[in-house]
């Protein structure tokens, strides 16, 4: 059962690694458009891109730390 969750685990860090490097690519284009756009108002497909990668890290590190909660309820 250990083994399970601590797959699971090393799983969701990666999921977490995975959003943050496309959460920080959405940001870095998102300046790079920003600067050579006219302001027209509202988000931008890339910024709405970086929301939506920064939130999916977030719940994935959430769930990590439930994870990592139930290993060491586990092991007492």
């Amino acid at each position: 059962m250990t083994t399970f969750f601590v797959i699971v685990l090393v799983v969701l860090m990666g999921l977490v690694v995975y959003s943050l490097v496309r959460g920080i690519v959405a940001f870095l284009k998102s300046t790079k458009m920003d600067l050579e756009r006219e302001d027209t108002g509202g988000a931008t497909e890339m910024q709405l891109m970086q929301n939506k990668m920064m939130f999916a890290r977030i719940k994935y590190q959430a769930l990590a730390v439930v994870v990592v909660a139930v290993l060491l309820a586990i092991s007492s």
